[in-house]
C-alpha cells in the first residue's frame, strides 16, 4: 500500500499524576486519563504539577486492534515519575 492511500496510526495520549504513599513509593493519584490532543494534555499535565509530587503526559502511535503501538514521546514532565517501561 502507498504512503498516499495508507491511513495514519491514532495516537494514544496520556496524563499521569504521582503522590507519595507513606511508605515513599510514588502510585498513580491521577490517571492514566486519555487526551484528545497533545496541547490538551500538556495543559493538563502542567495544571496538575502544582498538586502532585509528579506528572507526566505522553503520546505514541497506536493501533489497539492490531496491539501495535509506537514508541512513547514525553511531552511534558515534572517532578518524580517513575521510569516509563
Amino acid at each position: 500500500m502507498s504512503q498516499s492511500t495508507q491511513h495514519k496510526n491514532p495516537k494514544l495520549i496520556v496524563v499521569v499524576a504521582f503522590d507519595r504513599g507513606e511508605d515513599g513509593e510514588l502510585f498513580p493519584a491521577f490517571g492514566p486519563a486519555d487526551q484528545q490532543s497533545e496541547d490538551r494534555a500538556i495543559r493538563t499535565a502542567r495544571a496538575l504539577a502544582a498538586k502532585h509530587v509528579g506528572v507526566i503526559a505522553w503520546s505514541r502511535d497506536a493501533d489497539p486492534t492490531l496491539g501495535d503501538y509506537g514508541p512513547p514521546t514525553t511531552l511534558f514532565v515534572s517532578g518524580d515519575v517513575p521510569d516509563m517501561e
